[in-house]
């Protein structure tokens, strides 16, 4: 009989989220939660399968919306919502449907579009619970994040964390759930440095997981650590035991092939051993710490950009198609 399969494996240490807009890959993985964001649900807009989700969202758009504006935002949000939707007809856990990108300074119109988007799950009979609304990870994304959970009972989840100042902030006001983002921070050390190739524990984006890890874990704080944006299997493996990994059909797939043996690398019980000075982290430490983070500061500043761009190619696919 074969052995467990590395995917397998992980599964009994960690929750392993598809990162993908792609239904056939979440049926085939059989991850607990999904995530979605403007530029998967643009891929996924443009393959066949998923265009009775854009036509009927259009269809909505105009229904509810006066102006082609009103129709385009309300357009936007529906095909979110129907993508979010189909996503929990697979999985048994949550569903994280993104803000516009492009209200990631604005922490009232954050809070505003969350509200909106709950609603419109609410409308459809989805429960709260089952929605993990994603902010940006700048000062204002995490204001925002404060008031969501502490007024509205609306989870997020804070995605583009680079910065170990930045995921503490994120824990301080009790966000739900956090993604630093891996592969990003590879990349940029790729890029950046002389050294092109990482032993997995010495991967700069692993290593930056690790300790936003044994900190939470240390001090006791509820926000969970989702490691996403991987570049290959390594870096998966390196974090082995964290609270949740999102992770792309073709690297579930590498290691659903692979029957190695997997070691353990993350742990709540270790972590509390571990000699970690606390910090505080208010708006001046957090602007401080990320302004000396040549890496972070870019690395967002970039994150929020792609996003950006790519809700401006989906709603000018939406504009299309109200327009006809």
């Amino acid at each position: 009989m074969a052995g467990k399969s590395v995917l397998d494996q992980l599964k009994d240490v960690t929750v392993v989220v598809a990162d993908t807009g792609d239904f056939e890959a979440m049926v085939k993985f059989k991850p607990t939660d999904a995530t979605t964001n403007p530029s998967l649900i643009l891929a996924a807009a443009s393959m066949p399968a998923y265009q009775s989700l854009i036509d009927e969202a259009v269809s909505y758009g105009k229904e509810n919306g006066k102006t082609t504006e009103e129709q385009l935002n309300t357009a936007m949000d529906k095909v979110c919502i129907n993508f979010g939707m189909e996503i929990l007809k697979i999985i048994p856990g949550r569903v994280s449907t993104e803000v516009d990108a492009r209200l990631s300074f604005d922490k009232n119109a954050m809070v505003d579009k969350a509200k909106q988007l709950i609603a419109l799950y609410k409308a459809n009979g989805i429960s709260k619970d089952r929605i993990l609304i994603k902010l940006s990870s700048t000062w204002e994304g995490i204001q925002a994040a404060k008031i969501l959970e502490a007024e509205y009972g609306i989870h997020v989840n804070m995605t583009l964390i680079f910065n170990f100042y930045q995921a503490i902030a994120c824990g301080d006001v009790k966000a739900t759930l956090i993604s630093p983002f891996v592969g990003r921070i590879f990349d940029w050390f790729v890029k950046n440095t002389d050294k092109k190739t990482y032993e997995p524990l010495e991967d700069p984006g692993v290593k930056s997981v690790t300790s936003i890890y044994n900190y939470y874990k240390k001090y006791d704080y509820k926000t969970v650590v989702m490691g996403a944006s991987f570049r290959n299997t390594g870096q998966i493996t390196g974090l082995a035991g964290c609270d949740l990994l999102t992770i792309s059909p073709g690297l579930l797939d590498q290691l659903s092939k692979s029957t190695d043996t997997l070691k353990t690398q993350l742990d709540v019980e270790a972590a509390k051993g571990l000699d970690i000075p606390k910090v505080t982290v208010d708006e001046n430490t957090f602007r401080w710490q990320m302004n000396e983070d040549a890496m972070a500061t870019e690395k967002l500043a970039e994150g929020i950009r792609k996003f950006g761009i790519d809700a401006v190619k989906l709603e000018n696919l939406l504009r299309e198609r109200l327009l006809n």
